[in-house]
């Protein structure tokens, strides 16, 4: 019998991956959207609002999974606190109803990058508005659903469609946008497909709570910029190096993760950066 999974936020980056991982593993894929499906993912599209308690438990009722991945987020005011921490509330009270599988994505903007690399065990301090709402979505879907998994991530990198953080670098190489690179600002990025490959893996395995599943490597902005250009043919001594603490922007500088326990659990490798953007990386 095949199984149903709907994938909340599948029109965003990571839910197209989500998505078109799942059809091609034989699953049936409801996706949501808020502004306009992608037509070009064969899948059973519905509009939803999250911050609409009752059109969440609606549809989920209506479908009913088997799975539910929200991949679902928003980091623009004043959408970000009713979007990324009530509807993942919504989403855990409706899949909590019908006794479905949840996997929750959270962020490694949870933290305030004092303290890296992070695990598991770290409780979050977050210090933007982004992060403190994320970390509201976590305690929220694991108050209502300890059987959840909850997966803390990082910069989403893809070709297809190119991800948002290498557009930029290529806008800057390009000079088409001003902005510097900072040298003192460290995430461990991964490849969208790897991260929805882990997501569909975990919907089977036992594993419930916190997991962080992120890239091998830990780069600066600024080194990921390089690794964006080199990848796409432009010249990486375009990008123009600067420092988070010079900057007087409010935002963490340094929020590796340790990724033990997840490449300990899983059979999905979690590549480095520099793998998959270098000369013979692939997507």
């Amino acid at each position: 019998m095949t199984r149903t999974l709907l994938v909340i936020g599948a029109s965003g980056q990571l839910g197209q991956c989500v998505a078109r991982g799942a059809v091609g593993q034989g699953w049936r894929v409801v996706g949501t959207f808020h502004r306009a499906p992608l037509e070009t993912l064969p899948i059973d599209w519905r509009e939803l609002d999250l911050t609409d308690v009752r059109m969440v438990e609606a549809l989920i009722a209506d479908i009913p999974p088997d799975a539910v991945v929200n991949a679902a987020l928003q980091m623009t005011q004043p959408w970000i606190w009713p979007v990324n921490a009530g509807g993942a509330a919504a989403v855990a009270l409706a899949t909590a109803r019908i006794g479905a599988r949840l996997i929750h994505i959270s962020s490694d903007a949870i933290f305030d990058g004092e303290q890296s690399p992070y695990t598991e065990a770290d409780d979050p301090s977050p210090i933007t508005v982004y992060g403190g709402s994320k970390a509201a979505a976590e305690t929220a879907v694991r108050a209502i659903m300890p059987a959840a998994a909850v997966i803390r991530t990082s910069l989403l990198i893809a070709d297809d469609p190119l991800d948002k953080h290498s557009r930029m670098a290529l806008d800057i190489a390009q000079g088409l946008r001003p902005e510097k690179l900072f040298t003192d600002e460290f995430r461990c990025p991964i490849a969208a497909i790897d991260l929805a490959a882990a997501i569909l893996e975990l919907i089977d395995l036992p594993v419930t709570g916190i997991l962080n599943v992120v890239g091998a490597d830990a780069v600066s902005r600024y080194e990921l910029g390089q690794l964006v250009t080199r990848r796409h043919g432009l010249d990486p001594n375009a990008l123009l190096p600067a420092t988070l603490a010079a900057s007087g922007l409010h935002r963490p500088a340094d929020i590796r993760l340790d990724i033990s326990r997840a490449t300990a659990l899983l059979k999905t490798r979690l590549r480095g950066v520099r793998e998959f953007l270098g000369d013979n990386g692939t997507f």
